[in-house]
């Protein structure tokens, strides 16, 4: 089976200076564009697109000194609530999965907002959801990690949606750097990594364009990079970020690249049929056949860096200086330990 997939790079319009109600507009407006592009591109590129990825936090942008009320109260979308209807109907509009990256909200943990990607079927079911597991300066499932654990269970920290287009996972923004995120879910049988990206671009190598390539050899699999066109609205350069969004094959190899501005050319072919004869090819490059997972397993256990539980039960939001604190103190206690 083959058939094509676009890292569909636009701008980010961002909602820090907008109302709470004027931001809900703004983000209802953006997935109308969306929407209207998926179908223009497709209508360019070809009628075998099936796969479209969007870039990190395409409808709202990210926190900018917003306390996590206020955040929840512009950006963070309702699992149930408009936004995300409006990105399953703009998938089964256009006949596409659809991948996609936006803070969210949960009833279990009130006073705090996710980062999530989603995939939305052409059917307009959410075939997957994966919350973000390290960031800097956003809650996470870790920092609640014993409560999300009883209301969640395990299963639900690495998601791989199999689908008729091949077995999806999602891959969050500098989670890229990590290989470990990538190798769960390649251990779950994922084929194909979304990764909703937005990142500095440069003509030079930069350390998620190396290790794009790095995941993409490493699992065998191919990776959708998806990557913002700029970031509006707010007072940072606006192509701070902008360009680099790109197709990996299961070899490493990039099958398409853009560069800067919106732009559908990060488009290319996916042969399901062609990885997977090549991961159930014995040899030397067949690394998912030697991988000793139960050695890593070994050697990582015990280990104790990032703060787990670091917001408790998830009752109170997290104070604005939260998060640099933190790393503050896992310097110092890996400092104290002779490990930096």
């Amino acid at each position: 089976m083959a058939y094509s997939a676009l890292a569909l790079q636009i701008a980010c319009q961002s909602v820090n200076s907008l109302t709470a109600s004027d931001a809900r507009v703004s983000i209802l407006g953006k997935i109308d564009e969306i929407s209207a592009k998926i179908a223009n591109s497709k209508r360019f590129l070809g009628a075998d697109t099936k796969l479209v990825v969007l870039p990190e936090y395409s409808l709202t942008g990210f926190p900018w000194g917003e306390t996590a009320p206020e955040w929840i109260a512009k950006a963070a979308l309702s699992p149930d609530g408009p936004e995300y209807d409006a990105l399953a109907k703009a998938a089964s509009d256009n006949g596409v999965y659809l991948a996609g990256n936006h803070y969210e909200t949960d009833p279990n943990f009130p006073e705090l907002y996710f980062q999530c990607s989603s995939v939305f079927s052409p059917s307009g079911q959410a075939v997957l959801r994966y919350r973000r597991l390290i960031s800097m300066f956003s809650p996470s499932p870790f920092d609640v990690w014993d409560k999300y654990l009883d209301v969640y269970g395990a299963d639900a920290l690495f998601p791989v949606a199999d689908t008729d287009i091949g077995r999806l996972g999602a891959i969050a923004s500098e989670e890229i750097l990590y290989p470990e995120i990538a190798r769960i879910i390649a251990s779950k049988g994922a084929e194909i990594m979304v990764h909703s990206s937005s990142e500095v671009s440069s003509p030079l190598p930069t350390p998620k364009s190396i290790t794009r390539h790095a995941r993409a050899v490493e699992n065998m699999a191919y990776v959708v990079s998806a990557n913002s066109a700029g970031v509006f609205g707010i007072d940072i350069p606006e192509h701070s970020t902008d360009g680099g969004s790109e197709i990996i094959d299961y070899k490493g190899r990039v099958l398409a690249r853009a560069g800067a501005g919106e732009t559908s050319v990060a488009y290319a072919e996916i042969s399901l049929d062609s990885l997977r004869q090549y991961r159930r090819r014995p040899g030397m490059g067949n690394l998912l056949s030697r991988h000793p997972m139960q050695m890593w397993a070994q050697a990582y256990a015990g280990l104790d860096v990032a703060e787990q539980n670091g917001l408790g039960d998830g009752s109170n939001p997290p104070a604005r200086d939260h998060y640099l604190a933190r790393q503050r103190r896992v310097l110092e206690k890996l400092d104290k330990a002779g490990l930096i």
